[in-house]
């Protein structure tokens, strides 16, 4: 089961009387962007109380750590394992009750250079085309100041270096953000009167390691575990192992203390939000309340990371051979890499926070994207000399595509910021989505986000400009007849390739730069306003098409192929909100659900499919309640929110986000002013849900055996505002 806090993320479980923890943080990328684990650690008390007949693991969810129980005869132990909300570390208690010695073992499977061939190159950034053999270099471990030091330093070149030569970026290398160089990740494994006791080898699954033990000097009842974590980009290797040393010397008593404060921090985070659900006659609908509750969990762990939650397992992948017996790799291994941010992805992992109100949990996604900013717009300056941020689909952490999408066979001729790849080429306005996120951020929180215009003016710059380079390039005219911009080529999702106005894009362009200039007037000046205002203009319109005799949205204009199975055809619904209830227009959305053909054979509750959502969105409850319950019941492995792996990998993030996101919408959805209440509730449903809406709201409801038991709005003022769409609204 998973277990953490801030940013530390530990995978554990008890095995043949072992305890045994995989350790994870955000931002471990080595050489390769291989988001690498911290190590591994074996627990082993003699005598034994987990080698009897009474067991017992809990995670404590309100607290915030998992509890392991045994007892073997008179003998009884408890362990609770925990990570700091506030500070990279994590801590194992052990209580008995009888003497005894605890053997804490390091082990680590990165140990010798190794050689990564084929699939299990996925992990990284160079995938099916590695242009040179990879080399995995091995960590460094070893017995430090009583305890056992390890760390990954990444080596001079990386795959930053190999892709900037690639994409012919060399020019302004010198300019550009480069998170991998000089990186150091690791930290250090220490007890109260443990001591190094030598070290052994072994396997565990598929990978051979190699242990360095810790052993208490004398039986006790009482021991602590101390595993305190740290990563810098660090030129000096000597001055990074000074300053883990200091952070690993916490006394008792401030543990102690970071233990009530991350406490504390859980309690209040519970207090934020929640949706409990049951049914009668359905066990089902109970554990997509409670997996709710669990995914949560899991995404709180990485609550202040420097980097985002990834959408492909968090902190939380294992051994991979679980997963598909096919890949006998590493603990290390995910699929879709570990540097690489597939964009279309994380928004459903980032999405949900809103209407739980996790809005401190946010800042590590927006970060991602400040960070890599600068180098976005130099793309657009050095393959095009033009303004604004050009982001592609399937980037990586310093903001360049990744080289295996981007092609090491492409043509000499082709167009050098253009992925050469029939799935993800022109492909670029997911980050539309994560500067919607920005705004909506400051709707619902009233947080000053003045320092994300300049980020969100710049994405729409590049659309504005790089279309009408386009379109003088191929005519001789910037806009089409009434004046439009002509997005072309453009793609809608990876499914409608080489389209022209894509729904996806023309939708987002429109909604983005509408509530930019909702924003206060303090936000832009009068010249800004003026030139959005412009630009919003110069937005063309959706298209429409005839499917079964029904007016729908169509995915685009015009088209050349369909890739993949995305309905970005009612993206104008979710995310973008332009049709809806309260909306003109919501029978043409629904038509669109109901049949459009690509929709119908595309639907599916699988990973990163949106049809539970789009279903919610429209009020349609039972294909909302269908698909939700689908999303959100027990993953069928031993912990029930390890989703997966759908089309990427387990657990999967995107499947859990999305399926948060069709829950909340089923109960609140934020319309302007208006707070529409239960409308896509099944009436056999009872929920009881604390969530939050715009303007700095909280709606605290309890609807049971088909009555509204409770409704508390806060503010009080916002009540007004509140629309009840159920077969409780008689009750009123």
């Amino acid at each position: 089961m998973p277990c953490g806090g801030g940013d530390t993320g530990l995978n554990v479980w008890v095995e043949n009387g072992d305890i045994l923890l995989y350790m994870s943080r955000g931002g471990t990328f080595d050489e390769h962007n291989t988001m690498l684990k911290l190590g591994r650690v074996r627990l082993r008390l003699s005598p034994n109380p987990f080698e009897g007949k009474t067991f017992h693991q809990e995670l404590h969810l309100k607290d915030g750590f998992v509890e392991i129980k045994g007892e073997n005869g008179v003998h009884r132990a408890r362990i609770h394992v925990w990570a700091d909300v506030f500070s990279p570390a994590a801590h194992v208690d052990v209580v008995s009750s009888k003497p005894m010695k605890l053997k804490a073992s390091y082990e680590s499977w990165r140990t010798v250079p190794r050689i990564t061939k084929g699939k299990e190159n996925n992990a990284n950034s160079w995938k099916w085309a590695p242009p040179v053999p990879v080399v995995n270099h091995p960590d460094n471990v070893a017995f430090h100041n009583g305890g056992v030091m390890f760390y990954h330093k990444n080596s001079d070149t990386t795959v930053f270096d190999i892709v900037v030569k690639q994409q012919a970026m060399e020019s302004v290398k010198q300019e550009m953000y480069n998170p991998l160089k000089h990186l150091i990740f690791g930290g250090m494994m220490s007890g109260k009167g443990m001591q190094p006791v030598g070290t052994s080898k072994g396997r565990y699954m598929d990978t051979d390691f190699q242990a360095w033990h810790l052993v208490n000097s004398a039986p006790v009842k009482r021991q602590s575990l101390d595993l305190v974590f740290y990563n810098a980009n660090e030129a000096s290797e000597k001055h990074w192992i000074d300053s883990l040393s200091k952070r690993a010397e916490a006394s008792p008593a401030s543990v102690a203390a970071a233990r009530k404060r991350s406490q504390r921090w859980w309690h209040a985070f519970w207090n934020r939000s929640h949706i409990f659900l049951d049914a009668p006659d359905s066990s089902s609908v109970y554990q997509a309340g409670r997996n709710y509750q669990l995914f949560r969990y899991m995404l709180a762990c990485n609550a202040y990371g420097a980097w985002p939650t990834k959408f492909n397992g968090g902190l939380f992948t294992y051994d991979p051979s679980s997963i598909d017996s096919s890949m006998a790799f590493s603990p290390d291994f995910r699929n879709w890499g570990g540097g690489t941010h597939t964009a279309q992805n994380q928004r459903l992992v980032y999405w949900p926070m809103l209407k739980n109100g996790d809005f401190d949990m946010m800042d590590a996604q927006f970060d991602f994207y400040r960070r890599i900013l600068k180098n976005a717009e130099l793309r657009s300056k050095v393959y095009w000399n033009h303004d604004g941020a050009c982001f592609s689909e399937q980037i990586e952490n310093f903001g360049l595509p990744n080289p295996a999408e981007y092609n090491w066979k492409r043509p000499a001729s082709a167009d050098k910021g253009i992925e050469y790849n029939k799935w993800l080429e022109y492909e670029w306005d997911t980050v539309l989505e994560f500067c919607l996120m920005m705004i909506e951020l400051h709707n619902y929180s009233g947080m000053d986000m003045r320092g994300d215009i300049p980020f969100i003016s710049s994405c729409l710059a590049f659309f504005d400009q790089h279309y009408q380079m386009e379109a003088l390039k191929r005519t001789g005219k910037a806009f089409d007849a009434q004046g439009k911009l002509i997005i072309y080529p453009g793609s809608g999702a990876e499914t409608y390739k080489m389209a022209r106005n894509p729904a996806s894009t023309v939708a987002g362009l429109r909604t983005l730069t509408e509530h930019l200039l909702a924003l206060p007037t303090t936000y832009l000046t009068n010249k800004e306003r003026e030139h959005w205002s412009s630009f919003l203009l110069r937005i063309p319109e959706l298209s429409y098409r005839k499917q079964g005799g029904k007016t729908t949205i169509a995915p685009a204009w015009e088209w050349e192929r369909i890739n993949n199975t995305e309905s970005p055809q009612l993206y104008p619904v979710y995310p973008w909100g332009r049709f809806g209830l309260g909306k003109a227009g919501l029978d043409t959305a629904i038509n669109t659900y109901l049949h459009d053909a690509d929709v119908l054979k595309f639907r599916s509750h699988v990973g990163w499919k949106q049809d539970n959502i789009f279903a919610a969105r429209l009020g349609l409850r039972e294909d909302a309640a269908r698909y939700t319950v689908l999303k959100l019941k027990d993953s069928g492995r031993r912990f029930p929110a390890f989703w997966g792996p759908g089309f990427d990998w387990t657990p999967d993030h995107n499947w859990g986000g999305s399926g948060m996101i069709g829950l909340q919408e089923m109960l609140l959805q934020c319309v302007g002013e208006t707070i529409y209440l239960l409308p896509a509730l099944p009436a056999s449903w009872n929920v009881d849900f604390k969530l939050h809406a715009t303007g700095n709201t909280t709606v605290d409801v309890v609807y049971k055996d088909g009555k509204l038991q409770k409704l508390k709005v806060i503010p009080a003022s916002r009540k007004k505002d509140v629309v009840i769409m159920s077969a409780v609204a008689h009750q009123e």
